[in-house]
């Protein structure tokens, strides 16, 4: 736009007097971007039409624009801008981008209002710079290393601005100036720990030493806003300045040894503190605990996950405890209570050469069901959607089935096959894989995924077989559905509403839910057990001249004559109403095989009593059923 234009342009619109240094800006050649549509390059002024001709980058080429529509929402860019100079000069931008990334920030800063520019307000200019792919990647380096640049002063918050300095600053100082300025006491310990790195190659970090661990000191003694873990890293890193600067810790207090004293639950506490204090920690029980530190080691190890559980057992080895560890982990086995964490150590460890000689032996059918245990708990206790680390690792690692079945007969196999089937912590489609996985080392398996059982089974030969009829299957199953769809997450919600009520350890509605969360997984698992072990029969294969499960017998008392008769059927179909007895009961087994004739003696609170077998007939002779 010339100067008569603009002349012309407030003579028309005298409010846009003061706007003129926008209009001055308006030139071909100049960049703009407008709020909606981006960059945008202005190519001419139409004097007929009295607009601007306008390409933007985005698609629109050639869009006529009124000026005095554009006052206050186009945004005419300086010549030094770097946006600018990267569509005139994009070799020289290119370089910068790539080997001198601090300096491309303190460009865009330095073109900002204030020299200062919060997160989205820099993405946004490197957005338009880089594109929208790029910049992410290269923001998340750069960020990195703008905490070193002495010119830029990085948020310590999101919400806070990226600022240029008038006056570079060493990031050193900068740390040093925010701990005495801090009143924080977590904040205080982590520039505590910085500063005594940084002094090591910074003399003027080293002469502020004695005041730092003064201040920390104090700091430590005060607080009461910190939790024991986040007190004994302060009281850790206190030790280690006092260490630098010749002083002895012993002298000040608290001491670390006080807080493992103070803090029964040691588990709770290695949980709260920074992974790469592990092994320190360890150090800490060992001098604590002189007499009995194994004993607390190898119970922080049952209750670790993750890093600790790592440190845990190279601290064991280092202490040439490896049969312990080796014996400790087959007892946790044994006993069924070894957790979700450690399994997953023991699957991902278990052929690495540093740890392959103690967990050989636990690769067992024993370990796959500790394992489908944890998996089936975890998914029980999960409120959310949160995935299971274990049964990701038993579907991605295919190997792993394939060795933990090495070891086992067709029976043992046949049960873990049916406690994944009942298991809850897989999808349809992951069981099916799993399975496939089964079958092909025990092709018997797939009578269990088809729901069938050879002939030659014998149903009553082990405690493993039920036998039940169709109608109390459905009940029973109708119960174990009940159990899981309604009872046990009720008991998790009342869990966590429990434990918002505050110390676990004096809680208890907590404990109560505890108790009622340990009875129904023990009565899902057993039920579990015994649907797996289920054999639905309609007992048309009652023998006719011998007592089995499907038989009516009418018994006579040898002594006083009075004669009962009893229908002996399923597992689960006792009803003493109707004189129906499980084949289960005493009363039951005792007539299994029996003919008529036959005698049978029963024992009732001390008294016995001598029945006579005197007929045998079959139920489903005496209960036909009525086709439809």
């Amino acid at each position: 736009m010339n100067t008569e234009a603009i002349d012309l342009l407030i003579k028309t619109h005298p409010k846009l007097s003061s706007s003129r240094s926008q209009f001055e800006a308006m030139q071909a050649g100049a960049y703009c971007i407008h709020r909606s549509w981006g960059l945008g390059l202005i190519t001419a002024y139409d004097d007929k039409d009295g607009k601007l001709i306008i390409d933007f980058e985005e698609g629109k080429k050639g869009h006529a624009m009124d000026p005095v529509f554009c006052v206050g929402r186009l945004e005419i860019l300086n010549a030094q801008n770097l946006i600018v100079r990267h569509r005139k000069n994009p070799e020289e931008i290119e370089e910068m981008v790539k080997k001198s990334p601090a300096d491309v920030i303190v460009e865009v800063l330095a073109y900002c209002p204030e020299q200062s520019a919060v997160n989205s307000e820099v993405e946004k200019q490197l957005n338009r710079l880089l594109g929208p792919t790029r910049y992410k990647k290269w923001w998340t380096v750069t960020k990195k290393l703008l905490v070193k640049d002495p010119r830029i002063a990085v948020p310590g918050k999101k919400t806070d601005p990226y600022i240029l300095r008038d006056e570079p600053v060493k990031a050193e100082e900068e740390i040093l100036e925010e701990f005495f300025a801090t009143q924080a006491p977590k904040k205080q310990i982590a520039l505590a720990e910085k500063l005594l790195i940084l002094s090591i190659s910074h003399e003027e970090i080293k002469d502020h030493l004695p005041d730092i661990l003064q201040n920390l000191t104090s700091a430590l003694q005060q607080t009461r806003i910190l939790n024991l873990g986040e007190r004994l890293h302060g009281l850790w890193v206190r030790n280690d300045l006092a260490r630098f600067i010749h002083e002895d810790p012993n002298t000040l207090e608290p001491t670390s040894d006080s807080i493992i004293e103070e803090m029964r639950d040691h588990s709770e506490l290695a949980e709260q503190i920074p992974a790469t204090y592990y092994k320190r920690f360890l150090e800490l029980i060992c001098r604590v605990y002189p007499d009995r530190w194994e004993r607390v080691v190898f119970d922080l190890l049952k209750n670790s996950s993750g890093k600790f559980t790592n440190e845990c057992i190279n601290f064991l080895i280092e202490n040439e405890l490896n049969e312990a560890i080796q014996g400790t982990l087959q007892r946790w086995l044994n006993e069924q209570n070894v957790k979700g964490p450690i399994i997953y150590w023991i699957i991902k460890n278990r052929n690495s050469r540093k740890y392959s000689h103690l967990l050989h032996d636990l690769i067992t059918p024993q370990l796959f069901n500790a394992i489908l245990y944890a998996i089936d708990y975890e998914a029980l206790q999960n409120v959310g959607v949160r995935r299971i680390q274990l049964a990701d690792v038993l579907s991605d690692d295919i190997e792993l089935i394939p060795e933990l079945l090495s070891q086992a007969d067709p029976e043992t196999a046949r049960d873990l096959a049916t406690t994944l089937i009942l298991n809850q912590g897989f999808e349809d489609l992951s069981k099916r894989s799993l399975l496939a996985r089964f079958i092909k080392q025990f092709p018997m398996v797939q009578s269990i995924v088809s729901g069938e059982y050879s002939d030659d089974e014998n149903v009553l030969g082990g405690d493993e077989q039920l036998i039940v009829s169709k109608e109390s299957f459905e009940r029973y199953k109708s119960e174990y559905e009940i159990l899981i769809t309604k009872k046990i997450p009720e008991n998790k919600r009342a869990i966590a509403i429990a434990r918002e009520h505050g110390d676990l350890r004096e809680n208890a509605e907590y404990k109560m839910a505890r108790q009622d969360q340990d009875a129904l997984l023990a009565r899902k698992s057993h039920m579990e057990l015994e649907l797996g072990n289920a054999r639905i029969s309609d007992f048309t294969d009652a023998p006719e001249d011998t007592v089995g499960v499907g038989n009516v017998v009418t018994l006579t008392n040898a002594e006083t004559g009075e004669t009962v008769t009893y229908s002996i059927l399923g597992a689960w179909d006792s009803n003493p109403d109707e004189n129906i007895l499980s084949y289960k009961t005493p009363l039951g087994q005792s007539l299994i095989s029996k003919h008529g004739g036959d005698t049978v003696k029963t024992v009732i609170a001390n008294t016995e009593t001598i029945w006579n077998i005197e007929q045998i007939a079959r139920w489903v002779d005496l209960h036909p059923v009525t086709k439809g």
